[in-house]
């Protein structure tokens, strides 16, 4: 439930939603689920592999496992990911916060969509408000970071993520119930080839990283308190099922509303923000269910944020032997700098920009569409090529105790796979060349 949590959260109810909205729905979701099929779940595999081989931080996973220091620039690479990832991850995650108080207070029941649409706009850009909310999520994410990894991180994942489950589920069967819903399940799952080009493909590969939490070292770090008697082909598939499943059941709930109430699928960021009060509004006790939803939206926010945070403060406390409080608490300041920013971008600072994006969608972009892609790659070529394939199998089949059909071709796949899908991916929207 703990590696679960890290990958379900705000990837898959806020941000995969978006992703496919603004990338033509059914097209999107094809190459999306291909992408966690051939790429994801043999990235996932590889990374909860030496995550259990090494039993440590992920930058010291690959010097420990290759036995040289070069190989540790890939682990950098993760934490760096992380730490950036945290930086405008912890911002929307403290959006939550501000609809859980509209929920209390009313200001979800009986408003229009332009309404909700421009409450969203004048929260989100105003200097103060967001701020309060993204530093107060960070602050409880440190808490139970420093809580340790049982009392702390599986205590609070085991309640969170089964709970999620059951809402979403309950909110799929009143959405399925508007008027929209024919449209809505058209455009999520009927693909237009049409649709399909580099950025469609880029995207959903970038998706499909985002939302496992690969490339960034995540997995590394839960697989290394994995015992040794741990399925990790079944662990690393009930993973991406399971997260799969939860955005698929986001897609189900949001996209009927949208075509309900009118909201153009391309709204972005804010998609969800816009379309989950217009489904509260139609409902009995629309606050009460309005705010249950976006506790737990929080509580399952708080997961992924704890699992960015873990990776850079397993990496701190170990790389400069400090305690793991005092590991904590620099990792809390550095990604709130970064939030600070992040959330200021989107208003009073949203002038800053780098290549037409403010500091947000910058961080976004440069995290889910380049830095995870580029880590899932580096992780397959050393796992693939450096890695002795007996050290490998023995550890994917638990030393012989284990009989796994597909272990040679999981090798295969890592090996050639998905080095060339992703260097393909990249070469082709660099405009390299064009397949």
């Amino acid at each position: 439930m703990a590696a679960v949590g890290s990958a379900v959260g705000l990837g898959n109810i806020w941000r995969f939603p978006y992703e496919a909205g603004q990338n033509g729905g059914g097209a999107f979701l094809l190459i999306y689920l291909l992408c966690v099929l051939v790429m994801g779940i043999p990235t996932l595999l590889a990374e909860m592999t030496l995550g259990r081989m090494a039993k440590t931080n992920s930058v010291e996973a690959f010097r420990r496992v290759s036995k040289h220091p070069v190989f540790s620039r890939i682990g950098y690479l993760g934490v760096l990911s992380c730490l950036l990832i945290l930086g405008f991850y912890t911002v929307v995650a403290g959006w939550t916060f501000q609809y859980m108080w509209e929920s209390v207070s009313g200001g979800i029941v009986g408003g229009t969509t332009e309404q909700f649409a421009q409450s969203f706009v004048d929260f989100s850009t105003s200097p103060f408000q967001p701020l309060f909310w993204t530093l107060l999520m960070l602050v409880f994410t440190h808490l139970i970071i420093i809580g340790g990894v049982q009392k702390g991180i599986e205590r609070a994942s085991k309640l969170m993520m089964p709970l999620l489950f059951v809402l979403l589920v309950v909110l799929c069967v009143n959405s399925l119930m508007l008027d929209g819903a024919r449209e809505g399940l058209l455009f999520l799952f009927k693909p237009d080839f049409s649709a399909i080009d580099s950025g469609v493909v880029l995207s959903a590969m970038g998706q499909a990283f985002f939302s496992l939490s690969l490339g960034a070292g995540v997995m590394i770090t839960y697989a290394s308190y994995f015992e040794k008697e741990v399925n990790m082909p079944r662990t690393a598939t009930t993973v991406a099922l399971l997260d799969t499943s939860v955005a698929l059941l986001a897609g189900i709930v949001i996209f009927p509303a949208v075509f309900t109430f009118g909201i153009q699928p391309t709204q972005g960021p804010n998609l969800v923000f816009v379309t989950l009060p217009n489904i509260f509004a139609q409902l009995p006790w629309g606050s009460v269910w309005s705010f249950i939803f976006f506790l737990l939206l929080a509580l399952a926010s708080i997961t992924s944020l704890i699992s960015l945070h873990q990776v850079v403060t397993a990496y701190v406390e170990e790389e400069f032997r400090v305690s793991n409080r005092k590991a904590a608490l620099i990792v809390t300041c550095a990604a709130g700098v970064l939030t600070v920013f992040a959330s200021l971008s989107l208003g009073v600072l949203n002038d800053l920009r780098v290549g037409g994006m403010c500091l947000f969608d910058l961080l976004d972009f440069v995290t889910a569409k380049i830095m995870m892609p580029v880590g899932s790659l580096l992780l397959c070529v050393f796992m693939g090529w450096r890695l002795e394939k007996s050290a490998l199998l023995n550890e994917l089949t638990n030393y012989g105790t284990l009989r796994w059909r597909w272990a040679k071709v999981f090798v295969v796949v890592l090996k050639y796979v998905v080095p060339i899908l992703v260097t393909l991916i990249f070469v082709n929207e660099l405009g390299v060349f064009k397949f």
